[in-house]
């Protein structure tokens, strides 16, 4: 079985909902024949590489709401993380544009690397606060997963792999996806957002026994309905999970 994994480096909610669904994936009996495949999906194509703010003071910009009231949004994020098991410190998290490090993640994937690049990449960015769209970074990171610095530093230093994010996210938008994290299983089922566990589950369950066309696995809380997901307008934050 193949799930697909649209995510963007920048996304919060992108790094929890990989982590629900590889927690769950540890519990499924048939976790050795489910390859997992990332897709890149900038939310924001235009981000500024150094925009000169911090993390509380860029989302205060955004959203028209103090520092302090961005602290808090962030204190929720990093609660929510923890659900997952993660140890998010999203105050660090630096604002920048991903697209060097989707470029990069397509280049480790044909070194067969791109989830190991890309795990490693959240976890600098949410956990870390590394500077992610720093070309030094990502060479760094790439070396810590066992790649080349020297060929990571030119594929940075060049245009390579353009095209292949673009069409990454172009055949997200063909499929409807218009945030992330989105996760497609066997072009059969669908999951928006970063879900409660037990909606993975179904998803995986379902992917492998039924073979009914593409369909959207739904909560069946209305708690998370709409939530846990990431637009070009911003992460929408669940009320519970």
């Amino acid at each position: 079985m193949n799930i697909e994994i649209w995510s963007d480096f920048l996304c919060p909610f992108c790094y929890i909902g990989k982590r629900r669904l590889e927690n769950v994936l540890e519990q499924f009996p048939h976790r050795d024949e489910v390859k997992l495949q990332f897709k890149s999906f900038e939310l924001d194509p235009n981000a500024a590489l150094n925009p000169g703010k911090t993390n509380s003071e860029y989302l205060a910009a955004k959203y028209n709401m103090s520092v302090e009231q961005a602290k808090g949004m962030n204190a929720q994020m990093n609660a929510n993380a923890r659900t997952a098991g993660l140890e998010y410190n999203i105050d660090a998290m630096i604002p920048t544009n991903s697209f060097s490090a989707h470029r990069l993640t397509h280049w480790a994937d044909t070194q067969g690397k791109a989830l190991e690049l890309s795990e490693r990449i959240f976890q600098a960015v949410f956990i870390e606060g590394k500077h992610s769209g720093d070309t030094e970074v990502l060479a760094q990171l790439a070396v810590e997963v066992g790649l080349d610095r020297d060929a990571a530093t030119a594929v940075l230093s060049s245009d390579q792999f353009t095209d292949n994010v673009r069409a990454d996210q172009a055949e997200g938008e063909q499929l409807g996806i218009r945030g992330v994290p989105f996760f497609v299983f066997d072009r059969k089922f669908a999951v928006s957002g970063a879900q409660p566990d037990e909606v993975f589950l179904d998803a995986i369950q379902k992917a492998w026994d039924d073979r009914s066309p593409f369909t959207m696995v739904e909560s069946n809380t209305t708690e998370t309905d709409g939530s846990g997901i990431c637009t070009d307008d911003g992460c929408e934050v669940p009320k519970k999970i």
